[in-house]
Formats: structure tokens, sequence, C-alpha cells
């Protein structure tokens, strides 16, 4: 029987424990296991190989984003370097312009120096990439929605012009989380999650994860997380797969208090511009409609009075707390230009769009008034 969504996110990969009964996976805190003869054992051998408590979120987390392999880091930054490493020596990668901070500086400033290239451009235009293709072009890294312009690409015409091409696509779907997203079902050839945020969802673990229907590609990614040694320890799958179990509902509440407060925000004054994929005004709301099952609780807005009136908006505020990350249950708010984006160059911020009055909001759930009366009280008072 194929279970639903809310189901699945509950049940999959985690059967009642066979020698007592728990209802909870148990948290296998052992770095080794017992042989009962050189190369015999029960399926696992050491913690860095495998752990029954990962074992079970990977399973979870592969069944959530409909997908036959899900293999898990100790951050989302350790997922993305690994498959880089699978791509090999000499690849060059072609990203959207507008990533996490930290995915174009391990682009950028680390991968750039192993052999490997990256080519950067706005994949709103499914055919942008075309351009940028060069003879050892092996994959199209897709953000979508970015962080933090909330531009949208699309996956499956991407995806379409990509594969013509024997070019492989990856996208980052961290913003969105299965329950909203599933690009594998768009075509897409591998998926990343920082399960740092809506995944685990309570701000209290950092980690990764890999998803992909490609055997092969499966095989090479578990290699690499064996041999590099990135791997998360069973507290933290622990954590993540407590997580998962409230996923969908933390993510109709975080679509919801979204909305509310863009479209209040879109009404203020002293507002000169909000970014949403849920507002009709958002240049790619169709895409958004059409491609997602719902617009997630990210919210870009410009300030009037740019870095001045910025800084008092952020540290005036009482429940959204200053602080990087996003997804967590609690509410967020953050400078992308001195914070999250500090790495990317400001002459590239500049290029991109990323102004010095723009404010990124990670929308909790909390009770939407007190919410809109944080922002209120920050801005007016």
């Amino acid at each position: 029987m194929a279970h639903r969504f809310e189901t699945r996110a509950i049940h999959a990969g985690q059967e009642p424990d066979p020698s007592t009964g728990a209802v909870c996976t148990p948290v296998y805190m052992t770095s080794t296991f017992v042989q009962s003869a050189p190369g015999v054992h029960q399926g696992y051998d050491y913690s860095r190989a495998d752990n029954p408590t990962r074992h079970a979120l990977e399973d979870n987390l592969a069944s959530l984003e409909g997908a036959r392999h899900g293999i898990t880091f100790s951050s989302g930054c350790a997922a993305t370097a690994a498959v880089v490493h699978w791509l090999g020596e000499g690849a060059h990668v072609i990203s959207m312009d507008d990533v996490y901070g930290g995915t174009r500086r391990l682009f950028s400033q680390v991968f750039a120096h192993a052999a490997r290239s990256f080519s950067f451009t706005d994949l709103t235009d499914p055919g942008a990439f075309e351009a940028h293709i060069q003879p050892n072009t092996k994959a199209i890294w897709v953000e979508s929605p970015t962080n933090p312009l909330l531009k949208l690409a699309d996956i499956s015409a991407i995806v379409e012009r990509a594969h013509a091409r024997g070019i492989k696509v990856i996208v980052d779907n961290t913003f969105m989380s299965p329950y909203f997203q599933n690009p594998l079902a768009l075509g897409a050839d591998m998926v990343v999650h920082s399960c740092t945020k809506y995944l685990g969802g309570h701000s209290d673990v950092v980690m990764g994860v890999v998803m992909t229907n490609d055997d092969a590609a499966a095989d090479r990614i578990r290699f690499i997380q064996k041999s590099v040694g990135a791997t998360p320890g069973p507290m933290d799958c622990f954590l993540v797969m407590r997580g998962t179990k409230t996923l969908a509902i933390r993510m109709r509440e975080h679509q919801s208090n979204a909305m509310h407060l863009a479209s209040w925000l879109e009404a203020h004054p002293k507002v000169t511009k909000v970014i949403y994929p849920g507002l009709p005004s958002h240049p790619q709301h169709a895409l958004a409609a059409r491609q997602m099952s719902g617009f997630g609780g990210m919210i870009s807005f410009i300030v009037e009075g740019g870095l001045a009136m910025a800084t008092r908006v952020l540290e005036r505020c009482k429940v959204f707390a200053l602080a990087e990350s996003l997804g967590g249950v609690e509410s967020l708010i953050e400078h992308p230009g001195i914070m999250t984006h500090a790495s990317v160059p400001a002459e590239i911020r500049e290029e991109l769009g990323i102004d010095d009055g723009l404010i990124r909001l990670s929308t909790g759930i909390e009770h939407i008034d007190d919410l809109v009366e944080d922002i209120r009280q920050a801005i007016e008072d």
C-alpha cells in the first residue's frame, strides 16, 4: 500500500525495534559492532560505514523525496562536497547565480582550486546555461527558490535541455522541503538538502543529505561518504528523524504565516519590495504554482532607508531572532549582505541585487499576530 506523505513521514524506515518492540528507532551510540567471524556480521561493522539509526533516517528521507537512495552527511556543505567529488576531477559545473553563500564559497574558493571549474548564470531562463556549456560540463546546479532572492528555476525545462546534452541536473531543495517540491519527480538526477533546516526543523542539529534514484551514483556517493568520513552521529540522526514526523504540519504553518506576513509587508509604506513566491507580484508566481505544491516559509524584503534602517529593524525585533540559518519552528531574521552571504564578493552581491536594505525572514510557526506586531514595531516605533 502506497502511504501518503504524512504517514510516510512517521513510519518510513522506522519499523518497531525487533529486539524490544520500541516504537522509536533507538539511538545506536556505538562506534563498532561485534562480528561472529571475520567479515561475518549483522549488516553493520563500523559506524562510519553505517549505523542503524542513520540507516533508518536515510530510508525515511528517501521515502519523503521519492528516491531509492538517501545518503546523509554531517552538514549540507559536506553533502554538496560529496556531489562535486562524484562529478570527478576536471568537471565543469554550471550553477545558479543566486545560491547559498556557503555553496558559492565551496565552488569558488575550494573546488575551483581542486581541478574543477564553475560558471554562474541566472537560471530563471531555462536556456541560459547553454551559453556556458564546455566540453567537460558535467552538471547543472539548481537552487529553486534561491537564497536569498527567491528566484525560481523551471526544473523540468532545464532537465529536458540538460539531458539532451548528457548533462546531469542537481537540485538543492532545502527551501521547499520534500513536502512542497519533488525535483526527482520533475526529472532531476540528484537532490541535496541541508537537513539542518526544515527537515530537522528545531534548530538543534547540523546535517545534510543527498538523494537519488541512480543506483550507480548512489553507490559512489556512499563510497565517498564512508571514505571521507563526513558522517552524522546517531543522536543527530535521531533528532532529524524526530523532526520529519511533524514536517507536513510544520510546513503548512510556515506557509500560512509567511503568506500572511508577506501580504502585510507588501502593503507597508516603508517596505519598497517584497519577494515571496506565493504573492502574485512575484515575477514567477505562475511557475511556483505549477512546480510546487506550496510556497514555503521564506520571505525577503527591502526596507526603505538602506543599511541603517535594515540594521534598526534587525536589532529591534523581539520575536524574530537575529540569527543565521532557517527552517526552524522559531522565526529568524538576518541580513544576507552581512551574514549568510558575506563571503560573496560585494560586486557580485550588487550584481545579483542583494541590496543593503535586503532582509531575509525565516517565518516560524508562532502566532501570526505576534510576528506581524514584532515586524511592525521594529519598522515603526
